[in-house]
């Protein structure tokens, strides 16, 4: 037996060459701690199936990361689909989106889905988890995944991998079921022990452990808002007849690109009407308006946009920057790495802003403190601002929806707007996008027109801007008063041509690289979109530039 040496994170280790990944990290179902599903191999993300041939470094991947977390939601959603056919052949199942620390989706059967339906589809899925069943992966050619998928009934798997961009497919198998996913899953079903159905009507909530609790199911915190917001533009989807990637090709590929491009930015400025004309008919009871969301929602076009609406109804809103209240940065509070926590609600001078906003409203003058992000001290440059009974103040910022933010004004004195992009689009029925990769993408593209940052920096800090959510925007978002969906049905085929190069450039031995791997995996099904029909007023605009509210995106 031939053995070599590999490098793991307790020291090196002789063993077996073509050792699994699974058998080096002595990884499996039952293990004590959070649960391995796959291993870094010389950086490159890799399945616990993997045979290792050479000497190599490995980092196991578990369920404290995001790509952790993903592998094991995916490989539910394969036995979840198993389940539902076997217990009702000719159902369809759909993913639509993530919601209360899950992903919602639906099961067509002809008849109204019931939760004694669900609760059968669960006992199967138990029953297939217990006998742990392998998962395995098949290569072949995409005609004959095609001709698999089109005599199992699968038509959106058909309609997906016309767009192919490669000779062949990888397709998994669990038992008698087929199924194709763009990225990674777990060696067997045992795997996935954890897990919940949760009735939702009209459908259910796939819940599993999340980074923040890999060992336990969350607590359920129902997000009725955000539920409703995802409903209305999943009806809007289907109204346009467009639900996943191969029906938006479709479009562009029949001419109907910029068509498509006007109906999603009359959406846009049809919602920023209302919540303007909302606003507007409290004028003299709402003073402020605060708006807050995850990075790269669009929130400052938003503004901006709103703003214009609320001036064409006759309001003129002021704007204060919660930037130019923050402490010194020798004063910024310290993370538990010791590092300066920029995102934290205790680096802004609160009681200094909160006397401020109660001045304003009164009717005083006050002195607008700017921040020097030079020095890191805060100035006063002799700026004053006193504004009318009936002028609203617009405020935005991460921190919007704490009431922290602004205890000294009365909760029925102010109006919260949550803000984020909220994607409504999937790959197929199976594979969804989430939010947050939709916001990755925006952030990778914005970052490189006008920050000069690499992909590579973007995505390595990016668990750190999602640490930073998950603290102090997504525990608040249930108490906006309205929430705005600010995706574009249309915008990944637009961003498609600005992201791809620069997620090319990622280079094989950065830490990176497999996350930006993945991405272009799924990019790779769109077609492209001009950008030439985007408006100068677009929120997207904000991220490719060319935008009539910033001058640095000309």
């Amino acid at each position: 037996m031939e053995l070599i040496e590999v490098k793991l994170p307790d020291g090196k280790k002789k063993v077996r060459k073509g050792a699994t990944l699974e058998e080096i990290l002595g990884a499996g179902p039952g293990k004590e701690g959070p649960l391995v599903v796959a291993a870094r191999v010389n950086t490159i993300l890799r399945e616990l199936t993997t045979r290792i041939e050479e000497e190599a470094e490995i980092v196991p991947v578990d369920l404290r990361v995001q790509a952790g977390v993903r592998i094991y939601s995916r490989s539910l959603i394969l036995v979840l689909a198993r389940a539902t056919r076997e217990i009702f052949p000719n159902s369809r199942l759909r993913i639509e989106h993530s919601l209360n620390k899950g992903l919602y989706g639906e099961i067509y059967l002809g008849r109204p889905f019931s939760e004694k339906d669900l609760r059968r589809i669960e006992e199967r899925m138990r029953e297939i988890i217990a006998a742990d069943e392998k998962i395995e992966k098949l290569s072949m050619p995409v005609e004959k995944a095609r001709r698999l998928f089109a005599k199992d009934g699968q038509d959106d798997k058909v309609r997906l991998l016309e767009y192919a961009n490669t000779p062949e497919v990888q397709i998994y198998r669990c038992g008698w079921f087929h199924d194709y996913f763009y990225d990674y899953m777990v060696p067997s079903t045992g795997y996935l022990r954890l897990f919940e159905l949760r009735f939702h009507l009209p459908g259910f909530i796939l819940r599993y452990p999340t980074v923040e609790n890999p060992l336990a199911l969350p607590v359920f915190v129902d997000q009725r808002k955000l539920g409703e917001i995802f409903y209305e533009h999943a009806l809007w989807g289907r109204t346009l007849n467009l639900s996943d990637v191969a029906a938006l090709n479709r479009f562009i590929k029949e001419g109907k690109g910029p068509e498509l491009i006007r109906v999603s930015e009359a959406l846009h400025e049809k919602n920023i009407v209302y919540l303007a004309d909302e606003i507007t008919k409290e004028r003299g009871r709402i003073r402020l308006v605060l708006v807050a969301g995850p990075s790269s929602s669009g929130k400052t076009t938003f503004v901006q946009r709103l703003s214009v609406q609320l001036q064409v109804n006759g309001v003129r809103p002021v704007s204060l920057s919660l930037d130019d209240y923050f402490f010194s940065r020798d004063a910024t509070p310290r993370n538990p790495d010791g590092d300066p926590d920029f995102e934290s609600l205790e680096t802004i001078d609160l009681e200094l802003f909160n006397e401020h906003l109660a001045m304003l409203i009164l009717g005083e003058e006050i002195e607008i403190p700017r921040f020097n992000f030079l020095t890191g001290k805060r100035e006063y440059r002799g700026e004053k601002l006193k504004i009318s009974s009936d002028q609203p103040v617009i405020i935005e910022g991460i921190h919007g929806l704490n009431e922290r933010l602004t205890e000294m004004v009365p909760k029925d004195r102010k109006f919260k707007i949550y803000v984020s992009a909220l994607t409504q689009l999937n790959l197929d029925d199976h594979n969804r996008i989430p939010t947050t990769d939709n916001r990755l993408i925006r952030r990778i593209v914005r970052d490189s027109q006008f920050r000069s940052h690499g992909a590579a920096a973007t995505l390595r800090l990016w668990s750190n801007v999602r640490r930073g959510e998950e603290q102090n925007i997504f525990p608040y978002q249930e108490e906006a008063d309205a929430m705005f969906n600010s995706n574009l049905i249309y915008e990944l085929a637009v961003l498609k041509p600005y992201i791809e190069p620069l997620l090319a450039e990622v280079k094989p031995d950065s830490p990176e690289y497999s996350e930006a791997e993945r991405l272009l995996r799924f990019l790779s099904y769109f077609r492209p979109l001009s950008d030439e029909e985007v408006p100068r007023n677009s929120l997207l605009r904000e991220f490719i530039g060319g935008s009539c509210f910033f001058l640095d995106s000309e």
